[in-house]
């Protein structure tokens, strides 16, 4: 079985793969240190505009290459296509910008190669000093992010937005995507939730002083991973986002209306208008409850048929 040898070199087939994309600065000495470890690193150039391909090939790194930008989650599932057709034990993805130590890749695939974990998050929040340097901005973010995903899972990841990731052989033939952005970060851990995929975090630390593209650039991101994460929260516990607030609009309207029915002082001068409103806010509080209950009940059911049309494959 493959595993680490006592000073730290992997003997196994494991692939490195770097989605790339104008990274010509960087790219070859991420190429470099990762050939410590294996001899297959293999470069996605996601459509790049300067000479990060040609860098990454004279390095020593296998590159394939897209046509046009795809996103990160393109990039990674052309990674994990090539993984299988090499048919490799594990597979590492890294970031090609520099942000990521390929000293950490021991680290990485040792819960894989022990048997421990089907898929490995680099974490920069085990640690303390993994998130040291963080912009504060950043950080904030992603603990909102990572909250609202272990809402909608069992996982408990403490960050989820780590692109530092090892997969199993297994973990490649389990795992389905089909998101093309940053929001891949959060699909691919709902997927493993469902499949009963071994997950494990292991301590890492991030560069933060490499150039990742603009602040609004990095927002957008965020926002549109966090809005992702929440769509997955309504689906997977529609009882938490639509019973809760609902519960909450009909005891508003609950409310209301008994202060309606207090503030009449004879049959003459009703309160018609707090009236009206607590009946409208009460409605759509039970609308609400009842459309979690529903959907709830249906995800169940719809959970049960995959898991068993899963088992049948």
């Amino acid at each position: 079985m493959s595993r680490l040898n006592s000073d730290s070199q992997i003997s196994g087939n494991i692939m490195v793969g770097m989605p790339l994309y104008n990274e010509e600065e960087t790219v070859g000495s991420m190429v470099h240190l990762a050939k410590k470890y294996t001899e297959i690193v293999v470069c996605l150039d996601d459509g790049s505009s300067d000479n990060s391909g040609r860098i990454a090939k004279k390095c020593g790194a296998e590159v394939h290459s897209h046509r046009v930008n795809r996103g990160y989650g393109g990039a990674l599932k052309t990674l994990f296509a090539i993984a299988k057709q090499k048919d490799v034990d594990v597979l590492v993805v890294m970031d090609s910008d520099g942000q990521h130590n390929p000293n950490d890749i021991p680290k990485m695939v040792e819960p894989i190669f022990s048997g421990d974990a089907d898929m490995v998050i680099g974490s920069r929040f085990i640690s303390r000093e993994g998130e040291t340097e963080m912009p504060s901005y950043r950080k904030l973010g992603i603990k909102v992010i990572t909250t609202a995903s272990n809402l909608s899972s069992n996982l408990n990841i403490t960050d989820t937005q780590s692109g530092f990731r090892a997969f199993s052989r297994e973990a490649l033939k389990k795992l389905r995507f089909e998101s093309e952005g940053m929001e891949l970060s959060i699909e691919m851990l709902d997927d493993a939730d469902e499949k009963n995929i071994i997950v494990k975090e292991v301590p890492t630390k991030m560069r933060y002083d490499v150039p990742k593209g603009s602040n609004f650039t990095a927002i957008s991101h965020g926002f549109t991973v966090f809005s992702y994460a929440l769509i997955s929260l309504s689906q997977k516990k529609p009882i938490l986002v639509l019973g809760i607030p609902g519960v909450g609009l009909l005891a508003t309207g609950t409310a209301l209306g008994l202060r309606a029915i207090n503030g009449v002082s004879d049959y003459t001068n009703v309160t018609v208008g707090p009236g009206l409103t607590a009946a409208w806010v009460g409605v759509i509080g039970i609308s609400l409850i009842f459309a979690g209950v529903m959907l709830q009940s249906a995800r169940s059911i719809l959970k049960r048929l995959i898991l068993r049309d899963f088992s049948i494959e």
